[in-house]
């Protein structure tokens, strides 16, 4: 009985032979070595990457790909073979195949001196769609380990950050600067980069009439130019180390009081007392042409100091293509050069609204103060904004309730109409009420537990979580901390032959939140998930399990979504960085139930 399945493997054997005999005669088969062209790359100094070039017509199998190292100069680890498309062979059963191209990851470490060349042989084997088999072909391809490629250089499917990263890596140094100026335009007006406005329009507004348009020009470029230098040598610093300098500033003791800085400068909005440099600091500002401005323009410039480090770190493509360029290729030269021009993307609406502002000022009248005072609420927004990222949802629900119902009672909202008062006025009591009633909801949304600032009754439809699982807007995470419990839900996924889905989330990260609540609500996204076990790390902390967690993915920072096989092993090209809309996400999953 033992000896069937030996049978049979002869008599497959045998038929494919014979198939490959009986081949037609008047089909121009390909020599395999023409037919699978390997080639080698090393993508760092302990990776190496194994490219085969498929002729049209023709495909390889997973199972037949095998690497060694004939001079013994290196031991090579397991290696990472990206999923392919499953079909159920008539010799070998159900198999992956891959067409066109494939690019396989191999770990390498060095067991003598490090030498100029590596020999590598490489066996795969394939077949021709004439219904041709070819026998493992063995071939040795030459590898300089000195010469690092971009693994985005590889044509496999690639994610957006690392088609910027190989952008970065091919062109030429002006229209990277352009391109990347472009990305931070896009960028200028997301919820990265939205709450600098109010604060450098406060920074100018507060000036009141002494303000001109020369002044307000300088004011914002300050503090833009400020902005960018630290948002470029902060990505500078995590692309070489891979330590993220911005989450550092991520804790209560911070934010909170960068909060207070805010709430000053709200009061002082609202009239309750200038803000002026003290006479004994502005005695010491003599270099300056003028002591007031030279002391505003100092202030301006630590401003968009913290506000890049506190306020924006957000995690978007062009960043991490950039990150991803610098780690890879040490060149922080040209990938700081690029963060550079990204953040003056960002920040030049800045200076145009900065500016503008300077050509209002000077018109006095009543409507200054109204103007201070909506600034005076925008700063305390961003107050309690940048509180939310370290207290319970519920207290930050509670005081955007008490900023929305004070506002309200400003804006005359439980007032009667006067017969005296303007056109404008119905308008804003309008908008006055709808205030009112968002803070009430929120107030009655505080009080249900459950919601959110975005969705404060989503606590009426139930919610549960405990230590192990939470659900949220209807999808059920597993929570998991770690290199070491990763391993674990890889491991029983693998078991049950399931793809997984791995959401890296921050309290502080902002995009985070928007996946929460715009795509991750959504119905067909969720339909789309059923297949997935769905996995999240939540790396607030950013303590060392977080650290080595983010290390192990090769990921700067939250937000972040990595999808893995059935196998376990990661999807090339499918990594979600940054907030995606959800018909995008959606397309996203479709694509990768189909590889799978």
């Amino acid at each position: 009985m033992k000896t069937r399945p030996l049978m049979r493997v002869f008599i497959n054997m045998a038929l494919l032979f014979v198939i490959c005999g009986n081949a037609r005669a008047d089909e121009e088969l390909l020599d395999p070595k023409i037919a699978f062209v390997p080639s080698g790359f090393a993508i760092s100094d302990n990776e190496l990457a194994v490219k085969y070039k498929i002729a049209e017509g023709y495909y390889l199998y997973k199972h037949g790909f095998k690497f060694s190292a004939p001079d013994g100069d290196i031991e090579l680890g397991e290696a990472k073979i990206p999923s392919g498309k499953k079909k159920v062979d008539e010799w070998f059963g159900e198999v992956e195949t891959y067409r066109n191209e494939i690019v396989i990851k191999l770990p390498f470490k060095w067991i003598t001196e490090k030498s100029e060349l590596l020999i590598l042989q490489v066996t795969a084997q394939g077949c021709a769609d004439i219904g041709v088999c070819f026998p493992p072909q063995k071939q040795f391809i030459e590898i300089k380990p000195s010469d690092i490629v971009v693994l985005a250089e590889a044509t496999i499917p690639l994610s957006e950050q690392d088609r910027i990263a190989a952008t970065l890596s091919r062109g030429t140094s002006i229209i990277t600067l352009l391109t990347f100026f472009g990305f931070g335009l896009l960028l200028a007006f997301t919820p990265c980069v939205f709450p600098m406005i109010p604060i450098l329009s406060g920074i100018i507004i507060g000036q009141g009439k002494l303000i001109t348009t020369r002044k307000a020009f300088l004011l914002s470029s300050v503090y833009v130019l400020a902005m960018a230098l630290t948002y470029t040598v902060a990505g500078v610093v995590v692309g070489l180390s891979g330590e993220n300098v911005q989450v550092m500033f991520q804790n209560p003791w911070v934010l909170g009081t960068f909060a207070a800085v805010f709430v000053l400068l709200s009061l002082s909005m609202f009239g309750f007392y200038e803000l002026q440099m003290p006479a004994s600091i502005q005695s010491r500002l003599t270099s300056f042409s003028n002591k007031q401005q030279g002391g505003t323009l100092i202030g301006a410039a630590i401003m968009g100091f913290l506000s890049a480090l506190i306020v924006g770190p957000c995690v978007t493509a062009p960043l991490i293509g950039a990150l991803i360029y610098i780690a890879h290729t040490g060149d922080a030269v040209l990938g700081g050069a690029a963060l550079f021009s990204l953040s003056l993307g960002m920040g030049a609406p800045l200076i145009i609204i900065g500016t503008s502002a300077g050509k209002l000022i000077p018109r006095a009248g009543k409507w200054m103060n109204a103007v201070k005072a909506l600034f005076g609420v925008l700063l305390l927004a961003i107050a309690v904004w940048l509180l939310s990222r370290v207290i319970p949802e519920t207290v930050t629900m509670i005081l955007y309730a008490i900023l929305s119902i004070g506002s309200a009672v400003y804006m005359g909202a439980l007032e009667p109409r006067k017969e005296s008062s303007n056109n404008w006025s119905p308008f804003w009591k309008g908008i006055g009420l709808i205030l009112l009633l968002y803070g009430t909801i929120l107030i009655v949304g505080a009080g249900i537990g459950g919601g959110t600032v975005l969705q404060p009754l989503r606590g009426l439809q139930g919610t549960s979580g405990n230590a192990e699982n939470i659900t949220q807007h209807g999808i059920v995470f597993r929570q998991f901390k770690g290199v070491t419990g990763l391993q674990q839900v890889l491991d029983e996924a693998q078991k049950s032959k399931q793809p997984v889905m791995l959401d890296l989330y921050a309290d502080w990260c902002i995009s985070c939140k928007e996946m929460e609540a715009f795509t991750f609500t959504d119905t067909n996204v969720q339909a789309s998930l059923k297949p997935f076990i769905l996995i999240q790390a939540d790396v607030t902390a950013n303590d060392d399990e977080d650290k080595a967690l983010l290390k192990k993915l090769g990921v700067f920072g939250p937000p972040a979504i990595v999808f893995y096989d059935r196998d376990g092993n990661e999807i090339e090209g499918t990594r979600v960085v940054g907030y995606m809309k959800a018909k995008d996400f959606d397309v996203r999953l479709q694509q990768i139930l189909n590889r799978i």
